[in-house]
């Protein structure tokens, strides 16, 4: 999958926003970030004292939650970020059609039956093998 295909925009109408502002003192280590256009969960934080020159700094370590890349930001610790609403959620597999789309079943007992499998063959074959065998 290409970058394009999971870009990450902070843009949208009131009350529609995919992010919300945070002091980049209080994002911690587990937490989310938006950094360059990016959804991305923090692993490493550090926070450098106030100099001579201004604020105290926030460096951000971060992972893209859709493709994996590590990604790094230099924050001032009062100014403001961009944290994304992140949601997660699980689904029980049903059933693998032979055209490679999955049947899931939702916490609240319907079906999802609009997704197809990866199409990267280490990943779809490490899908069916679990499959196969219970």
């Amino acid at each position: 999958m290409s970058d394009e295909e999971h870009q990450f925009e902070s843009k949208a109408d009131a009350g529609a926003s995919k992010t919300f502002p945070q002091q980049a003192g209080t994002i911690r280590k587990s937490g989310y970030i938006v950094i360059k256009n990016r959804a991305c969960k923090v692993v490493e934080v550090s926070t450098s004292k106030t100099g001579k020159h201004g604020h105290a700094k926030c460096h951000f370590v971060a992972i893209d939650i859709f493709n994996g890349k590590k990604l790094e930001d230099i924050v001032p610790s009062s100014h403001n970020c961009d944290v994304p609403h992140v949601n997660r959620t699980d689904y029980q597999l049903i059933d693998i059609s032979e055209d490679g789309f999955v049947s899931l079943l939702t916490e609240s007992g319907d079906t999802k039956d609009d997704l197809k499998l990866p199409t990267d063959d280490a990943l779809l074959k490490q899908i069916s093998v679990i499959w196969l065998n219970g």
